[in-house]
């Protein structure tokens, strides 16, 4: 079968959603306008929000044996209940959590003939523009983005580090490291939770591939049009998100059929389970679709680190998760060719992920 054909979005004044704000349309383009099923309805926007589990990663790193192990529990139903959960005390220096939003913001508030030197190349998902638009019908999302592959430094495009903000690189670096080895550790206690060793993960993941996509979501006149982000689950291993200070509330994941908004905690880090996790627990700790939504008013700013395994890596269910009662769901396959899958379809909640489903025949 011939690959879809990949439409370029060019940015330009007409679908750069900065440039839409500041020009102030009447009404909204259609081109972001959603179908009535998509909308996020206002009831959606006023729901009570269930507050997802918070794990304090400072009683892991030093923790005393009760209190290691109560956070250990506490992982363990967060990763299989929720598939999302807030790291409190994660160790990484607020002032630089302070300094990545800072080159961020400053990045998008560049004129767009300056950000506009750094595109998004069709069928990529590193540069300035929208990602995973592959239709001229498609609907875009209320969203700029601009992502970067970190590591390993063979993914990485150094013609796409921008030049301004001229701390913008060496902050991304600084940010990337610490969070690269928070997503270690955390990989370590969740290897625990399921009663596998420690290093697990990281002897099997190789040199780890990490990348960046930093979110700008400008207010938008009818929130209950648009999305900021499609539903979606994350191809990544493990997905860890820093919410700008001061923005809307704009995140939220589907639990029970409903979606549910994340309160941000000050200085927290939202982490959640991508597709990878969970073929590798065969379905024990699964991925999450969530969204994001706009705001009248506020405008929002994340910062999504990937973490995955090198590309050359064979995954599958791990042995020990399998038995009688729970058998294999997910075939072997190799992890380039999934990241290739997931960059070449459309954001459709967790539909890549029947790349490495089973059918399994009940009626034996």
């Amino acid at each position: 079968m011939a690959p879809a054909p990949i439409f370029p979005v060019k940015v330009g004044h007409i679908d750069d959603v900065q440039e839409l704000r500041k020009a102030k349309p009447t009404t909204i383009p259609e081109r972001f306008v959603r179908d009535l099923t998509e909308r996020p309805t206002m009831a959606t926007a006023l729901s009570s929000a269930t507050d997802i589990p918070n794990i304090n990663f400072s009683k892991l790193i030093k923790g005393n044996p009760d209190e290691f192990h109560s956070e250990i529990l506490n992982l363990t139903t967060a990763c299989e209940q929720w598939g999302f959960f807030q790291v409190i005390n994660h160790e990484i220096d607020l002032s630089l959590l302070e300094s990545i939003e800072k080159v961020a913001k400053d990045f998008f508030m560049l004129p767009l003939e300056e950000k506009q030197k750094y595109p998004m190349a069709p069928g990529t998902v590193q540069g300035y523009g929208q990602a995973f638009v592959f239709s001229e019908n498609q609907k875009l999302d209320w969203c700029n983005m601009f992502a970067l592959g970190v590591e390993p430094h063979c993914i990485r495009n150094p013609k796409l580090w921008p030049a301004e903000p001229a701390e913008f690189s060496q902050t991304l670096e600084n940010y990337s490291s610490r969070v690269r080895k928070l997503c270690e550790n955390l990989l370590k206690y969740i290897a625990m939770s399921l009663g596998l060793k420690g290093d697990v993960f990281e002897k099997m993941f190789g040199v780890a591939v990490q990348a960046v996509r930093m979110n700008y979501y400008p207010p938008c006149s009818r929130p209950d049009l648009v999305l900021g982000l499609s539903p979606h689950s994350d191809g990544s291993a493990l997905t860890v998100l820093q919410q700008g200070r001061g923005s809307s509330v704009g995140l939220q994941i589907l639990k029970n059929n409903t979606w549910v908004p994340v309160q941000p905690i000050a200085n927290a880090l939202v982490v959640n389970i991508g597709d990878t996790m969970e073929v590798l627990t065969n379905g024990r700790y699964k991925s999450v679709e969530h969204r994001a939504v706009t705001h009248r008013e506020k405008d929002r700013l994340s910062i999504a680190t990937f973490y995955a395994p090198d590309y050359e890596t064979e995954l599958g269910p791990m042995p020990e998760l399998l038995d009688e009662n729970n058998p294999c769901k997910y075939r072997r396959y190799n992890h380039g060719e999934y990241s290739k899958h997931y960059v070449t379809n459309k954001l459709q909640g967790k539909k890549t992920l029947d790349f490495a489903k089973i059918e399994i025949d009940y009626s034996t």
